[in-house]
């Protein structure tokens, strides 16, 4: 259907993408943990995942799309417990303003959002088929998961097995601070403990609740089933998190669970990596109280290779909204206004934005690479025409083409009515 091709995680190759069925894409996309509000480098990944996301409907794909809401966790309980507040409390207010930056930074999600604590019962299903199929173990009322019964695990980040312990380690935690790996068994059900309150449910595995690295397959299973095309997050997540839930579905079902992951690079901050202690975490909110706009940050955090980290410095900001503004703003005086210009000769210009721009997403969503190409071709229109318009028909086609492209890319709106004082 299409000439993309991806850089996938689990090959470390750059390839053709072509998903199980012809002309449908199931895919998964890493969303919140709602404990905390999110950070710009979180928008990153999600930024990134919206491009692939539209491009693959650019191309003519159906897309079938889960993002979750991880809203139970031992970081989302701890954090309730320390300042004396409910989970649902705590995470209601970080769910709202998840909502209301998507929408700023024009991130299309799907039209239902699956949480941890509505999956509970595929969870408790996971876990039983695990431990029918020899992947997982009862010890001490909680349900562990030994990566040694399935083979190949740690493929996708590497991980070298030969360095595994030869006795048992158990990690009862849901994460662990740093990128570093815990070599052992990783746990898949937490019995109830008076200091979860009242987070837990009585189920066939008895009280307790589902842990963090159970809970992405729990939601992928119940919505999207045991195989799907595409799976993305940040590469944080290759720590400990996305082997865990390969070597979980397929281990629960016996199938290919996923051919493609991509991961997004991180966000790092004057050089910097984000951390409470360096103060440096920066939010969406932070950067629009500097007076960017949204679509400023939503073309800043694209625009680079996705899978490369990006270095977030208000120089290259102001830089990049400026090359932005004034990219939108010769699309304006180019295409918006509604009087009759002189007749171009030669190829169509249009066409040829478009097929570049396609041959640029196609490598790999080169985002940068296919803005540039629209704003070169922008710029050769105009030049083109003396008193920079197009004859009615071809600017008419040019604009409806760029409104084509930007269902992607996201910064150019409606250029019949942009004013200089939103560029």
């Amino acid at each position: 259907m299409s000439g993309l091709e991806l850089t996938n995680t689990l090959t470390g190759h750059k390839a053709p993408f072509s998903p199980r069925q012809a002309g449908r894409v199931k895919f998964f996309s890493c969303g919140p943990s709602v404990y905390r509000k999110q950070h710009a480098g979180n928008y990153r990944t999600y930024l990134f995942a919206d491009m692939l996301h539209k491009f693959l409907q650019y191309t003519g794909y159906a897309v079938e799309r889960v993002i979750n809401f991880t809203d139970v966790e031992d970081k989302a309980i701890d954090e309730a417990r320390e300042k004396g507040v409910s989970v649902a409390s705590l995470r209601r207010p970080v769910e709202q303003a998840f909502f209301r930056e998507c929408e700023l930074l024009g991130i299309q999600l799907p039209d239902s959002i699956p949480r941890a604590t509505t999956s509970v019962d595929q969870a408790v299903a996971l876990i039983r088929r695990l431990i029918d199929r020899g992947h997982a173990y009862w010890h001490e009322d909680e349900v562990f998961f030994d990566p040694l019964t399935y083979e190949g695990f740690g493929r996708l980040y590497g991980l070298d097995m030969r360095r595994w312990p030869e006795k048992r380690i158990r990690f009862r935690r849901d994460t662990y601070p740093g990128h570093r790996w815990n070599r052992g068994d990783f746990i898949l059900w937490h019995k109830r403990r008076e200091k979860d309150g009242l987070v837990w449910w009585e189920t066939e595995l008895g009280a307790g609740r589902p842990a963090w690295n159970i809970q992405d397959a729990a939601m992928i299973s119940k919505h999207l089933g045991d195989e799907i095309d595409i799976h993305s997050g940040g590469v944080d997540n290759l720590y400990r998190h996305h082997d865990y839930t390969l070597a979980i579905m397929e281990g629960a079902s016996g199938k290919r669970f996923c051919p493609w992951w991509l991961h997004g690079g991180h966000l790092l901050v004057d050089g910097s990596k984000m951390s409470k202690s360096k103060g440096n975490v920066t939010t969406v909110d932070d950067l629009l109280a500097r007076g960017f706009k949204p679509r400023q940050i939503r073309f800043f955090l694209l625009y680079g290779p996705y899978r490369e980290s990006l270095d977030l410095r208000i120089s290259t900001l102001d830089e990049r909204a400026g090359r932005l503004a004034r990219i939108r703003h010769l699309a304006r005086q180019l295409l918006g206004e509604q009087t009759q210009g002189s007749k171009m000769d030669g190829p169509d210009p249009a066409a040829a934005m478009q097929a570049d721009f396609e041959s640029r997403m196609n490598d790999d969503l080169d985002y940068a690479g296919a803005f540039d190409a629209v704003a070169e071709h922008l710029t050769r229109a105009a030049a083109a025409s003396a008193d920079r318009r197009l004859d009615a028909r071809r600017r008419r086609r040019m604009t409806e083409i760029i409104a084509k492209m930007d269902g992607v890319l996201g910064v150019f709106g409606d250029l019949s009515c942009v004013e200089a004082a939103s560029i």
